[in-house]
C-alpha cells in the first residue's frame, strides 16, 4: 500500500469527543488545525452518552480545596496531586465557557446554575441539563468548533504516528472510509481518542471505545500509568440483551434512587453505612457483585434500583432520558424498578501528562479519558466531563504554543505502516472472531475481582490472540483489522498492569492479596504502575 494523501496542519487533534473538541477550539487561536474522527463528530464518543454532570464549585459553601480532597480520596490517593489542582481549581472557569457560549443547564430558582449530589462528594456540585448533559455540552461546542477554521475528517481513523528525525511525533497515518491511506503532518499532535472498555463484554461505552490511543501511544513510545484501574459503573441496564450495561446515569441515586437487592434489602447498609447509594462508584460496584455472586441478586443477575417513592415529575423532568430508555424496554420506572448490574466504563489509568498535558514523547500532547493521572484509582462521577474541558483547553493551548517542527518525518516508519496494512490482505483469521474471544477472556478473567492464576490465564490468551493473521477480507475489514489488534494490545497492557499491583486500591481488588489492604489514607502512598515498549515496573512518586 501507499500514501494517497498529504495533509499539513499547526496542530493535528486526534478524536472528536468533549475533550478533542474542546482542544481544537483553542488550539484554533495559534494556527491551522486539523481534527481527525473515527466516527462522525461528536456521535462516537463518551461525551454525548454522559448523562449525570459535571462537577464544578459554584456555591460558598463548597470549595476547590474540599473538592480536591474527595477527588483525591475516592481516587484512594494514586491520583497526581498536579492534574488535580488543575482540574478542581479551573473546572469552574471551563463551566463559565460552556454557558457564555450558550449551553444550557437546569437553574435554581434564583437562575443559578443547579447542582445534584453525587457520590464520594461531600457537597452537591455537579451541574446538569437533565440526565442529557453530556449532549448539551458535545453540542455547544461543535457549534463552537464550526466558528473556528479548523478542519475536520470525519470517518477516518488514525492508525499509528508517525516521528521526525529527532524523535518527536511529527503526525499520524490514517485510513479513510474508502481505504485509502492519509498522512497528517503537524508541528504538534493532541491525543483525544476517549476511552477502550470495549475490550470487555459488556461496557457502557460506544462502539468506538476500542482503546485505540492506548496502543498507538504504547507502541511510539510513550509512558503509561495506572492501567490496571478500570472502572466497573454500579449500574448498567441488565436486559434486553442487546442493552446489557447501558449506562444508568449516577444522577439516578443523586436524586434519590435506592439499591435493593431480590430481598427487597437496601442492602448497601452492610457497605457504606454511612453514604449508602452514594458512596464511591469502586464500593457500589463491588457491593452489587457481592450482592448476586452471594444468591441476593435477580434472576437475571443483577439487583433493583427503585425510583418509584419519588414523585413522578421529578422523574420526568430531572431523569427524562431513564424515563424513555426504560419504557423502550417496557419498563415504567415510575411504577417499578429497574434491574442493574456493574458494567465497564471509564479507564482511569492511561498516557502519563504534565500539567500541561505534554506527554512523555516531544511533539505530542494528551487530554480526557486517555490520559492517566487525574481520577487515581477510582474516578468520581461528575469529573470526567469537567476534565474533558479542563485538559482539553491546557492541551490545545500548548499545543498551539508549540514552535514549529524542524525535523523530516522518517520515510521509514510509513513503510513499515503500509506494510502493515497490506499484510492484512494476507491474513487468515477473521477480526470479528479475535474480537469476540478477546471481550469475554477480559470479563471473565480480568473483572471486577481478580486474581493472579486468573489474570496470568487472561494475558497468555490475550497475547495469543494478538499474534494471529487477522484478515481484511474488504476495507471495511482492513479498520476492523487495525481495530482488533488496537484492542489486543490495550487488554495486554490492563492484564500486565493489574499482575504488578497485588494489592487492593481503589478499582483494583485482587482475592488473592496476602493481607486485605485499607483503602490508602495519605498521599505519600502513591505507588503507581508505569509501563512503556521498554519494561514494566511500580514507582514511587513525590508526595
Amino acid at each position: 500500500m501507499h500514501v494517497d494523501e498529504i495533509v499539513d496542519a499547526h496542530v493535528l487533534v486526534v478524536g472528536s469527543g468533549g475533550a478533542g473538541v474542546r482542544a481544537a477550539i483553542e488550539a484554533s487561536r495559534y494556527g491551522g488545525v486539523v481534527m481527525v474522527s473515527k466516527t462522525i463528530a461528536g456521535k462516537g464518543g463518551c461525551t454525548t452518552m454522559a448523562e449525570g454532570g459535571y462537577n464544578a464549585v459554584l456555591r460558598d459553601r463548597d470549595s476547590v480545596d474540599v473538592h480536591r480532597e474527595d477527588t483525591l480520596s475516592g481516587g484512594a490517593y494514586l491520583n497526581d496531586p498536579a492534574l488535580v489542582d488543575a482540574l478542581v481549581r479551573e473546572a469552574p472557569e471551563r463551566m463559565a465557557d460552556l454557558v457564555r457560549w450558550g449551553a444550557v443547564f437546569d437553574v435554581t430558582e434564583a437562575r443559578e446554575v443547579a447542582q445534584r449530589p453525587f457520590g464520594g462528594q461531600r457537597f452537591p456540585r455537579t451541574c446538569y441539563a437533565g440526565d442529557r448533559t453530556g449532549h448539551e455540552m458535545i453540542m455547544t461546542l461543535l457549534d463552537r468548533l464550526d466558528a473556528t477554521d479548523t478542519h475536520l475528517y470525519q470517518e477516518v481513523s488514525v492508525v499509528d504516528f508517525v516521528k521526525d528525525e529527532n524523535g518527536a511525533v511529527a503526525g499520524a497515518i490514517a485510513l479513510d472510509r474508502d481505504g485509502d491511506v492519509v498522512l497528517f503532518r503537524s508541528d504538534a499532535t493532541v491525543l483525544a481518542t476517549g476511552g477502550g472498555t470495549q475490550v470487555y463484554d459488556i461496557s457502557t461505552n460506544s462502539a468506538a471505545g476500542t482503546g485505540d490511543g492506548f496502543a498507538m501511544a504504547y507502541r511510539a513510545g510513550a509512558e503509561l500509568i495506572d492501567m490496571e484501574m478500570i472502572q466497573f459503573h454500579p449500574t448498567g441496564a441488565v436486559y434486553p440483551y442487546d442493552a446489557r450495561g447501558r449506562l444508568v446515569t449516577e444522577a439516578v441515586r443523586g436524586e434519590g434512587g435506592l439499591l435493593l437487592n431480590a430481598r427487597r434489602e437496601r442492602f448497601m447498609e452492610r457497605y457504606d453505612p454511612e453514604r449508602m447509594e452514594l458512596s464511591t462508584r469502586d464500593v457500589v460496584a463491588r457491593a452489587i457483585a457481592t450482592e448476586v455472586l452471594e444468591g441476593r441478586g435477580t434472576g437475571r443477575g443483577g439487583v433493583y434500583l427503585d425510583v418509584t417513592h419519588l414523585p413522578a415529575e421529578t422523574i420526568e423532568t430531572r431523569l427524562p432520558v431513564m424515563l424513555e430508555q426504560y419504557l423502550a424496554y417496557g419498563v415504567d420506572i415510575r411504577r417499578e424498578p429497574m434491574e442493574v448490574a456493574p458494567t465497564a466504563h471509564h479507564i482511569m489509568g492511561g498516557v502519563r501528562i504534565t500539567p500541561e498535558c505534554r506527554t512523555t514523547i516531544p511533539g505530542l500532547f494528551a487530554c480526557g479519558e486517555v490520559t492517566g493521572g487525574v481520577h487515581g484509582a477510582n474516578r468520581l462521577g461528575g469529573n470526567a466531563l469537567a476534565d474533558t474541558q479542563v485538559f482539553g483547553k491546557r492541551a490545545g493551548e500548548f499545543a498551539g504554543k508549540a514552535p514549529a517542527r524542524s525535523g523530516r518525518i522518517d520515510p521509514a516508519r510509513i513503510d513499515e505502516v503500509t506494510r502493515m496494512l497490506g499484510g492484512f490482505y494476507e491474513g487468515a483469521i477473521s477480526p470479528a472472531d479475535v474480537r469476540k474471544d478477546l471481550k469475554l477472556t477480559m470479563w471473565n478473567q480480568a473483572g471486577i475481582f481478580r486474581s493472579a492464576p486468573d489474570l496470568r490465564t487472561a494475558l497468555g490468551h490475550v497475547r495469543r490472540l494478538a499474534d494471529k493473521r487477522l484478515c481484511a477480507a474488504s476495507t471495511v475489514n482492513l479498520l476492523e483489522c487495525c481495530t482488533v489488534r488496537n484492542m489486543c494490545t490495550t487488554a495486554s497492557l490492563i492484564v500486565r498492569c493489574a499482575l504488578l499491583r497485588p494489592e487492593n486500591r481503589g478499582a483494583h481488588v485482587r482475592r488473592d492479596a496476602d493481607v486485605a489492604t485499607e483503602p490508602a489514607t495519605s498521599p505519600f502512598s502513591h505507588t503507581y504502575v508505569s509501563l512503556t515498549r521498554e519494561g514494566i515496573e511500580r514507582r514511587e512518586a513525590a508526595a
